[in-house]
C-alpha cells in the first residue's frame, strides 16, 4: 500500500471515528434499531440459513440485538474470533452467550474450541468497519482481518456482505487499493444502498 493512500485512510478513519463518537447515546442506540431493523427486513436476511455477525464494542452501531434475534430466528450464527500471532480472523459458530469469551480488544468472541464456518457457507455476513462511500468501498479499522478473510472467496458469489452503519460513516469517496473488499449492501437508518445491481 502507498504512502498516500495510507494517510487518506488513515485521516478518513480519524474523522468518521471523531464523528461517531459525538453521537449522544441515546441517538446511537436509536439508530442502531433502526439500521438492524432494516436489515432484519431484506428478503436476504429472511432467507439466510447461515448468518455472521460480530459483537459491537465502543460507539459502534449496536449488534448485540441483532445477535439474539438471529438466534431467536433459528438462524445458524458464526461469530469472528481474531488469531493475533497469524493475524488472521476465523469464523466459528455459536449457539448462545455462553459459548463467548472476551477476545482482543475486550471484545466478545467465539470460544476457540467451536467449530470453524468456512466463509462460503455463509449467507450473509454482517460486517463492522468505519467508512463507506455509494461505490461499495468499506474503509475498516486497519488491520485487514475481514479483507483476508473474504479474498479467497469468488466475487459474485455468497455470503451477501452487509454493514449496517450510521448515516455518519457514509462519505463521498473511502480510498481503497485492489486488495480492499468491497460491500454487497450498505444500510443505514435513512438509506437501504444495494451494489450489486
Amino acid at each position: 500500500m502507498s504512502d498516500s493512500l495510507t494517510v487518506a485512510k488513515k485521516t478518513l478513519r480519524a474523522a468518521v471515528l471523531e464523528a461517531r463518537d459525538r453521537m449522544p447515546a441515546a441517538e446511537r442506540a436509536q439508530a442502531s434499531a433502526a439500521a438492524i431493523a432494516r436489515v432484519r427486513a431484506m428478503p436476504a436476511y429472511r432467507q439466510a440459513v447461515c448468518v455472521m455477525t460480530y459483537m459491537s464494542f465502543g460507539t459502534e452501531l449496536e449488534t448485540q440485538e441483532f445477535f439474539d434475534g438471529l438466534l431467536r430466528d433459528g438462524k445458524m450464527v458464526a461469530l469472528p474470533r481474531i488469531d493475533r500471532a497469524s493475524k488472521r480472523l476465523s469464523a466459528h459458530r455459536v449457539g448462545s452467550r455462553d459459548d463467548m469469551v472476551p477476545g482482543v480488544w475486550g471484545i466478545l468472541e467465539p470460544r476457540a474450541e467451536l467449530p470453524v464456518v468456512a466463509p462460503e457457507t455463509l449467507d450473509m455476513i454482517l460486517m463492522p468497519g468505519v467508512a463507506f462511500d455509494r461505490d461499495g468501498n468499506r474503509l475498516g479499522y486497519g488491520a485487514g482481518f475481514y479483507d483476508r478473510l473474504l479474498a479467497p472467496v469468488p466475487a459474485g458469489t455468497k455470503p451477501l456482505r452487509v454493514v449496517a452503519a450510521f448515516d455518519c460513516q457514509l462519505v463521498d469517496a473511502v480510498p481503497h487499493s485492489h486488495t480492499d473488499q468491497p460491500i454487497h449492501w450498505l444500510i443505514t437508518p435513512t438509506l437501504s444502498l444495494n451494489f450489486t445491481t
